[in-house]
């Protein structure tokens, strides 16, 4: 059919549609059908249409992400991958618009084309695509593993707040030795083959062998999981006949949950002991309890035990045997490691005549903390072996050669760069926030100095700097809770300086990415900014901002592309890599940077640079949001690393700090940190990175007080260890006892605090929107679902918002996430939480930090992060109440 035979057809479809029975042609067009559009065949065959019907939901968050797709999707790239998805027809007509009218116009048929595919998986297959592409997008289209079971996340949501509970994330987990060498990908063999323990392994494991309570601290890549199998066999086979042990194994987040639930599994069943684990995203769905009860190992995230815990689900800790904890020198402040620890010490002093478990800890650097001198960093590890309740940290000391033939580390070099001697883009820029800056302090003379009293004071705050961030951040604070008599006016003054702000915020950051990558990428990021915004509300504000800097939009781009103006950090780079390939060409690098917009403006240095470009980048960031850009998905994740694992075209893998630690990646021999250090923990671990043989690692940066810091580093690690050997020669008794007053004195604090419940006001107060002022609610119509979720009674608020089917519905235990809520006010639309069904009854469910609070009495307002923070009288949720 010709194009213009397809044009007539959709002009008198009407007619055709009157007139056509299909009842008397679906015969002859049933083989068709089999081979073009093998769902909807499949869909008449059996008249049922479920399976099409589920995919309209995936249409139209693919039509609502469609300015997205198009501008950021080369579909040419993808096609191949897709093609199973589409008829021939439609590919040929995709690669045919890509090569007449241009990439963008190709997109939009794509899409066109996936809108009508009636491939049930679709999705999926678009998701593959999408990763395997390192496309932008996917962070926008993510789908679940499974091939039926279809789930799109379209935004990075955030979940229902709840009162305390806290989640600590670090991405991904060593992939310990198992066997001769590490594992080769992300996926654990389900087949275990039984390997014989190396001597320093065995010496790690001798004194928790003994029944001690041990820090076990060890290098990044020498096997410590391993280590925990064997003390796991040792302390399950000691028990008489007639008694078991029970072991907790807590790993802080989900790959590692993962990781090491199919690592305990393969090991253990095979030996008849059953293995089961929890965390946050199963816990909805099993008995935690029934868990514990029926294995003999259990893997957790920690916050689950302390859930149970605290709802009685377990009544103590003396249900274990051994608890091991992975990455211990996370046990501190109220991260859940902590948490758990305080029961267990509770029990331990408290009297109890209950058994208490063994404690392992896992840690590749136990940290000093703020220590200055090695007396101080005594202390400091002394009190984590407190809170771990241990009196013995294993080192390797008579197997070091064997240790470092397996655990390589790397040569470290310094290397420091010159910065631009004269930066045009920059004095371009500058002005611009310059100009911004006047145009926010009018609206603080507005408004006078009453209110805003020195936040208003422009001064000493470079820009292009984490400190004109912070600035940024104090002004926003403090204009949602400043008040006028006139609220129109509030609001107004509200919006503007928040549009100033936010529009500062940008050209800071273009600043940060012009100083340590090219202007070109700091240019687009403007640009890709100011192009959002014209797609938006656009107001008059926003409308005279994007003018000013399209005027000065030649310039900048006159100076971007001019070759003097090129960054001499990235020359001194592409020299490292040029000179370590040539001497090497299978080297595999790690590039560590400190943001995400460096992450992206590097990749795509690499990419365009002749010289470079054979490296083919993969990049790995974290999940969470920055500045509304969402992260790196879970998926996204795992095909990046798999990718530098096996694809040997991918030679360098340009990462955040996510990577620096537990990521196992053996055959990485050169190690890069560009502009970025860290503290003690995080530098032996990013440096365990390299681990194979002859493998270096460079500091890159243009601060020579980086490189001091790094040195300082260094020095703390050096204290760190001369800190451990010295604990290690004390009398074990000695070491128990000081140990022991820690705790007490600790345990003194912690039941002070504990004792001062604060009082909750019982005034009534006011809920105004945080981002225009508008009336919400008073605190007198708030309820409290389940302890911990907090909704909105009466007809009355529900006209102050507006809802938005969620882009991503879920249930968890009586809650059915089913849209989002945002401000009904014009213009202002800042998300106030979700709606839900809770049983029976559809409520919203709101988040505190998206309000200003007033006190009615006094005009007062403040601002809580938190809703357990926010001391008033909570009433609960009364189903009685809201069913008259």
């Amino acid at each position: 059919m010709t194009a213009e035979e397809r044009r007539n057809l959709r002009a008198f479809q009407d007619y055709v549609i009157k007139i056509l029975d299909p009842t008397y042609i679906l015969s002859y067009m049933s083989p068709w059908f089999k081979d073009g559009y093998s769902g909807l065949y499949e869909a008449i065959e059996s008249w049922d249409f479920q399976t099409i019907e589920r995919l309209e939901e995936y249409r139209s968050l693919l039509k609502r992400l469609q300015p997205e797709f198009k501008t950021t999707v080369n579909p040419k790239d993808i096609l191949p991958e897709v093609s199973k998805c589409l008829i021939s027809q439609e590919c040929e007509e995709i690669m045919q618009v890509c090569s007449n009218k241009g990439l963008m116009a190709g997109a939009e048929k794509m899409v066109e084309c996936f809108l009508r595919s009636d491939k049930e998986n679709w999705p999926k297959t678009l998701k593959l695509a999408l990763d395997k592409e390192e496309s932008k997008f996917s962070e926008l289209w993510t789908v679940d593993k499974g091939a039926k079971n279809i789930d799109v996340k379209v935004l990075e949501d955030d979940e229902m707040e709840t009162s305390d509970i806290q989640i600590f994330y670090k991405e991904e987990s060593e992939c310990q030795n198992l066997s001769q060498n590490s594992c080769p990908s992300s996926e654990v063999s389900h087949i275990y083959t039984p390997v014989k323990p190396r001597n320093y392994q065995l010496e790690l494991a001798l004194p928790a062998k003994e029944g001690k309570n041990t820090i076990i601290c060890a290098p990044t890549g020498c096997g410590k999981t391993f280590v925990s199998l064997l003390i796991c066999e040792h302390h399950l086979k000691k028990f008489p006949q007639g008694q078991k042990g029970k072991v907790v194994f807590f790993a802080v987040q989900l790959p590692v949950y993962e990781q090491q639930k199919s690592v305990f599994s393969n090991y253990f069943e095979r030996l008849g002991y059953k293995v089961a684990g929890v965390s946050g995203a199963t816990s909805e769905n099993v008995s935690v309890k029934q868990i514990v009860e029926n294995n003999d190992i259990i893997i957790l995230t920690p916050q689950i035990l302390v859930n149970s815990l605290k709802n009685g689900t377990i009544p103590s800790l003396s249900v274990f045997t051994l608890m091991i904890f992975d990455e211990c020198h996370n046990t501190g402040k109220h991260h859940p490691y902590n948490m758990i620890m305080f029961n267990y010490l509770d029990q331990k002093l408290g009297g109890s005549s209950d058994p208490l478990p063994q404690v392992i800890g896992l840690t590749a650097s136990v940290g000093i903390g703020d220590a200055k001198s090695t007396a101080e960093a005594v202390e400091y590890i002394c009190r984590l072996c407190a809170s771990l309740d241990t009196s013995v940290i294993a080192t390797v000391k008579d197997n070091l050669e064997e240790l470092e033939e397996i655990v390589y580390k790397p040569q470290k070099f310094f290397r420091k760069v010159e910065s631009r001697t004269t930066d045009r883009f920059k004095c371009i820029i500058s002005q611009l926030m310059r100009e911004t800056e006047s145009l926010a302090k009018s609206i603080f003379d507005e408004i006078g100095t009453i209110t805003l009293e020195g936040i208003s004071q422009i001064q000493n705050r470079e820009f292009g700097t984490q400190k004109y961030e912070q600035w940024i951040v104090t002004v926003q604070k403090a204009c949602t809770v400043f008040q006028l008599p006139d609220k129109d006016e509030e609001s107004r003054i509200c919006k503007a300086l928040f549009l100033y702000t936010s529009h500062l915020r940008k050209y800071n950051d273009a600043l940060i990415i012009n100083e340590h990558a090219r202007m070109k990428d700091a240019l687009d990021y403007l640009k890709d900014f100011f192009t959002n915004v014209r797609a938006a509300g656009f107001d008059e504000i926003e409308q005279d901002l994007t003018r000013r800097f399209e005027e000065k939009l030649q310039k900048l781009e006159s100076v971007s592309m001019d070759p003097s103006n090129e960054n001499p950090k990235l020359k001194d780079l592409c020299f490292i890599l040029q000179e370590e390939y040539h001497l090497n060409p299978e080297s595999r690098t790690i590039l560590f940077v400190k943001t995400r917009a460096l992450v992206d403006a590097l990749k795509k240095w690499i990419e365009e640079n002749s010289e470079l470009s054979f490296l083919k980048p993969g990049i790995l960031t974290g999940r969470g949001k920055t500045n509304q850009n969402t992260g790196m998905t879970l998926p996204a994740q795992k095909c990046a690393l798999d990718a530098f694992r096996t694809n040997g075209d991918k030679k360098i893998l340009i990462a955040t700090s996510v990577a620096d630690e537990g990521i196992d990646i053996a055959e990485c021999n050169l190690v890069i940190l560009y502009e970025y250090v860290g503290n003690v923990i995080k530098m032996i671990q990013t440096r365990g990175r390299g681990r194979a043989r002859g493998s270096k690692c460079f500091l890159l940066t243009s601060n020579a007080v980086v490189i001091e810091k790094e040195k300082i580093n260094i020095y703390k690690e050096k204290m760190m260890n001369d800190s451990i050997s010295m604990l290690q020669t004390w009398n074990e008794a000695v070491f128990k006892e000081k140990v022991l007053q820690i705790q007490i004195q600790e345990k003194v604090i912690r039941d002070r605090q504990g004792k001062v419940e604060p009082v909750p006001d019982k005034e009534n107060k006011k809920l105004l929107c945080r981002k225009c002022k508008a009336f919400a609610c008073y605190t007198v119509d708030i309820r409290v679902v389940e302890e911990c979720h907090y909704t909105v009674v009466g007809d009355a608020f529900r006209k102050c918002f507006v809802s938005k089917l969620h882009p991503k519905p879920k249930s968890f235990g009586y809650f059915e996430k089913r849209a989002k809520i945002f401000c009904a006010r014009p213009n202002c639309s800042h998300d106030w939480g979700i709606h839900v069904k809770y049983k029976i009854f559809e409520i919203p469910v709101i988040k505190i930090e998206s309000f200003v609070v007033e006190d009615i009495a006094t005009g007062a307002q403040k601002l809580y992060a938190k809703w357990k923070d926010f001391h008033f009288e909570k009433i609960p949720f009364d189903a009685k109440e809201m069913s008259k």
